[in-house]
């Protein structure tokens, strides 16, 4: 397991856009646990140099797109040059975290209606990039299966040191097993108390068929007491 990070209530959630509390609050004890993940991260790279990530979920509304901003954000922070990927072609989400335009991105990418230069966008946070999903299209899993999609992955890795891509949950499609074979390192996001024990279990032995190195779990949204940060 990865480390646990704690998010703020539904209510609270609710009243603003996705918050990016690793940017917020960059010493909050949420921001040290995001902090915590990419250090594990960097320490499951033994001996191979993780340089592209694709985090995914068992369902919907386990905290997965919140994830990958703030995982983005730390490590951007540590002079690491980042790339966040709307990899999710059924419910983007990633123009909504970093409010911009979704005109185009990824699937214009992969039509190659443009270039991947062209169409990464520079975020407020230094370091930070981001690939929108663009257009919704018919075929996500051909898109995502595709030479082409290999090629963009190569591509940005010339351009960034580091890729994250936000998958959809892997037990509503396929796309995120098939984007699992393609990068160095699986992360699977659970909710405490609404992620199913059974469809953790599914979920696992599909993304291990398709080859997939899973690293490890994020455990959202557990409750904990203030006093317990006390020794932190």
């Amino acid at each position: 397991m990865l480390t646990r990070s704690n998010k703020p209530s539904r209510s609270s959630r609710n009243k603003s856009k996705r918050q990016l509390i690793a940017d917020l609050h960059k010493h909050s004890p949420i921001s040290e646990q995001y902090r915590t993940i990419r250090t594990n991260i960097e320490f499951s790279s033994i001996d191979k140099q993780l340089r592209s990530f694709v985090v995914t979920s068992a369902g919907p509304g386990e905290g997965k797109s919140t994830s990958v901003a703030n995982l983005a954000i730390v490590m951007a922070q540590n002079g690491q040059r980042v790339l966040i990927i709307d990899a999710d072609m059924r419910r983007p989400t990633v123009h909504y975290t970093f409010s911009t335009a979704n005109t185009r991105g990824l699937t214009n990418v992969l039509s190659k209606q443009t270039t991947l230069e062209e169409t990464a966008q520079e975020t407020k946070i230094e370091n930070l990039f981001i690939l929108t999903c663009g257009p919704i299209p018919p075929n996500p899993a051909e898109l995502l299966n595709s030479r082409k999609m290999e090629l963009v992955l190569e591509e940005a890795l010339e351009q960034f040191d580091t890729i994250i891509l936000d998958a959809p949950p892997v037990m509503a499609v396929t796309d995120a097993q098939l984007i699992a074979s393609k990068v160095d390192g699986t992360i699977l996001v659970t909710s405490s108390g609404k992620t199913d024990r059974e469809e953790i279990i599914k979920t696992k032995e599909l993304l291990t068929k398709s080859k997939a190195n899973l690293l490890g779990v994020i455990l959202n949204n557990k409750p904990v007491d203030e006093k317990s940060y006390y020794y932190y």
